[in-house]
């Protein structure tokens, strides 16, 4: 059966001064997710471990997310995570850059579409 995204969300993440990019990322993924009650699963009628979780982390230095440690936040689904170039490295007088990381997330269900 083919893939059909139903769901698109954004969200953004700070690490204001640890310069901790898988921080700032996981913030990002967070803001995505607290802003909504994903119900696609049962609006489709599927059960919420169909749901595939397509995730795009954009940081100045991708390297230095760490994927796995990214993975607990969904408590249900099938997340595939990858870290691009993107975001932002804010430099500050005081000490290392404030790191932004941008977060888009897509939901999507293998089904055939009527």
């Amino acid at each position: 059966m083919p893939k059909h995204r139903v769901l698109t969300e954004f969200g953004m993440g700070t690490s204001l001064r640890r310069q901790d990019y898988t921080q700032a990322a996981r913030r990002g993924l967070q803001d995505a997710l607290w802003h909504n009650s994903i119900n696609m699963a049962e609006l489709f009628g599927f059960p919420k471990e169909a749901m595939l979780i397509d995730v795009e982390i954009g940081v100045q230095e991708p390297e230095k997310v760490d994927v796995k440690a990214l993975l607990d936040i969904f408590p249900y689904g099938q997340p595939s995570i990858i870290v691009t170039q993107g975001g932002l490295d804010v430099p500050r007088l005081d000490g290392p850059p404030t790191v932004i990381a941008n977060v888009a997330i897509n939901v999507s269900f293998q089904m055939v579409m009527a």
